[in-house]
């Protein structure tokens, strides 16, 4: 795949993620309250798997720069976070918003929460035949808390939590994504996948005539996002684009609050030798200035890893089969919304499907392009995760023993 080995994530020196533009009021899904908040993603790939996007927190909330690598299993330079990293690091960020949320509402004390959050997934097949499937298995949690509430009150508390977190909706609603594609600038239909209805969305090399860069002002949070320096143990070895049987990947994340108003980060690591560690913070508060906004939601997060996971598919596919095909960037319509009241205790979670508008360039046969664009989407991850019915399985301990 054509690409420009000098335009990288850390090329002006900027933190890994920052504020693009600074909003007026967070959204009612980060705040709470009944409602449904679109997030936009705007993304593009960089040199070889490096990823750069905006997110913008519906249309009040401030937007985000988030990055995204790989690491050297698929050749990459391991400088981000990989994409299910980031979208492991944005379910932590939101459960822990609808837990604390929730635990205000019902008057429950605590000392301290943690969780324990991994996601398991499996590709089989081949990228060089085409018919590599990716599958999603659901999401195992532990919620760690320090509480002399009773048992019962801890599982009401918690089963609360998980109802009312959008982002956990994604999880357990099967979703039918639509896309839409377009090639050399101009919009062509689609045929292999569910075709969207929406109107043409702009292209983000025509938005964003420069490289984002932080706003001014303070960064109390920063980094937002930071190698840690832990490496998981062992050699590491390439993944291959025809491999034998299943490939399995597991995505470990544990969290902890940094201030109990909500602001949360994630110690994520994919479970391969000589994987790195990534600490991703996020802040759930509903002010902004002084009490919130600091960094990105959890929502935020989660959209990001979904764009980022398909932009990996389809550059894999560009470069294993030597395709003409170049500046790929996507504009991803995230919708997520709130239903019920949260003094009532019905607070409950929605997320509907994801709109994704594909753009490349590049001078492949016409087939190719939707063909590249079908593949990808069967091949990720995440995509396949918001296809299925994954409740995820949650378990509770309280002062270290299980309930």
């Amino acid at each position: 795949m054509a690409a420009n080995a000098h335009d990288t994530i850390d090329g002006f020196g900027d933190p890994l993620a920052f504020r693009v533009r600074q909003g007026t009021a967070r959204p009612a899904v980060v705040r709470n309250l009944a409602g449904l908040d679109v997030f936009t993603v705007e993304a593009r790939q960089m040199a070889h798997h490096q990823k750069e996007a905006v997110v913008s927190e519906g249309k009040t909330g401030s937007a985000w720069r988030i990055t995204s690598d790989e690491g050297r299993h698929l050749s990459g330079t391991d400088l981000a976070p990989f994409p299910l990293g980031v979208f492991n690091a944005g379910l932590h960020g939101d459960l822990h918003n609808r837990l604390l949320a929730t635990a205000a509402a019902s008057g429950i004390a605590f000392d301290d929460i943690q969780i324990h959050l991994d996601n398991r997934y499996s590709l089989t097949g081949s990228f060089v035949r085409g018919d590599a499937v990716g599958q999603a298995e659901p999401t195992r949690i532990t919620v760690k808390v320090k509480s002399s509430a009773d048992a019962a009150t801890l599982r009401a508390w918690v089963d609360r939590a998980v109802a009312a977190s959008p982002a956990l909706a994604a999880l357990r609603t099967p979703l039918e994504n639509t896309f839409a594609i377009y090639v050399n600038g101009r919009r062509r239909a689609v045929h292999a996948l569910p075709s969207s209805t929406a109107s043409d969305a702009p292209d983000p090399y025509l938005v964003h005539a420069k490289p984002p860069r932080p706003v001014g002002g303070p960064d109390p949070l920063q980094p937002l996002i930071l190698r840690t320096g832990e490496q998981r143990p062992g050699v590491s070895q390439p993944a291959q684009a025809s491999p034998t049987g299943r490939v399995l990947r597991l995505i470990v994340g544990n969290s902890h609050l940094l201030h109990r108003a909500g602001v949360t980060e994630t110690d994520t690591y994919l479970d391969l030798p000589a994987a790195s560690h990534f600490a991703l913070r996020t802040d759930e508060r509903a002010g902004t200035g002084d009490a919130g906004d600091q960094g990105p939601c959890g929502l935020s997060l989660l959209s990001a890893g979904i764009v980022f996971c398909y932009m990996t598919q389809l550059s894999r596919y560009i470069e294993n089969m030597k395709m003409d095909i170049r500046g790929v960037r996507i504009v991803q319509y995230t919708p997520f919304a709130l239903e019920g009241s949260l003094a009532a205790g019905t607070l409950a979670g929605r997320a509907l499907p994801v709109d994704t508008h594909l753009f490349l360039n590049g001078g492949a046969a016409d087939e190719l392009f939707e063909r590249l664009q079908k593949i990808a989407a069967v091949t990720c991850y995440l995509h396949a995760t918001l296809a299925g019915t994954l409740s995820p399985e949650v378990a509770i301990e309280r002062d270290g023993s299980p309930l």
